[in-house]
């Protein structure tokens, strides 16, 4: 009878801070300060340490599985986003697209009213989350903010405040889509 038992071994990762980036680490809170704005997240890991020696922040543990190798990757990939949101803002274009009806974008406050989607008497309405910018130039919606995730679950919204429900996708083509996220186009 094999008896198998996981290996566990040390493995730590770290990550570079540029210069002109200031990095506060306070248990499991990790605070980036840069040029751009300030990014803070709670990496609440179980036997995973976070730590900042000179200009790195490690990140690891002294027994991994290959479950806190794993997480660990993640945290340290969280991080590179931080640093990189910090110096240059994340940002998502999105066009206004229909064929059938003239669609409106309006903010109000921290509520975007989308009027006139196919032809609809109220309008669709979406949510701007704190930390995230939104400008509209006729039909290009231009979403910016320091963090990632929150720029990226913006535009998200815009898109799922616009799909189309009971209708055939091929003929009915209006909406907003992203066509570049985060440096990438579409």
């Amino acid at each position: 009878m094999l008896i198998f038992t996981k290996m566990k071994k040390e493995i730590f990762k770290e990550v570079e801070v540029p210069e002109g980036i200031e990095v506060e680490v306070n248990g499991t809170t990790l605070k980036v300060i840069g040029p751009e704005g300030e990014n803070q997240r709670n990496f609440k890991i179980n036997n995973i340490s976070l730590t900042k020696k000179d200009n790195l922040i490690v990140v690891g543990t002294k027994i991994a599985t290959k479950k806190e190798k794993k997480l660990i990757n993640s945290a340290a990939a969280h991080i590179k986003n931080m640093i990189a949101g910090v110096q240059k803002k994340f940002e998502y274009t999105l066009k206004v697209c229909f064929s059938h009806f003239p669609i409106s974008v309006d903010i109000k406050g921290k509520e975007v009213l989308i009027k006139n989607f196919l032809g609809e008497k109220i309008p669709r309405k979406t949510l701007i989350p704190d930390r995230v910018e939104v400008e509209i130039d006729k039909d290009v919606i231009t979403v910016t903010s320091v963090d990632k995730e929150l720029a990226g679950q913006a535009a998200a919204d815009f898109e799922t405040a616009t799909r189309i429900r009971k209708r055939d996708r091929r003929i009915f083509q209006d909406g907003i889509f992203i066509t570049s996220k985060a440096g990438r186009e579409i």
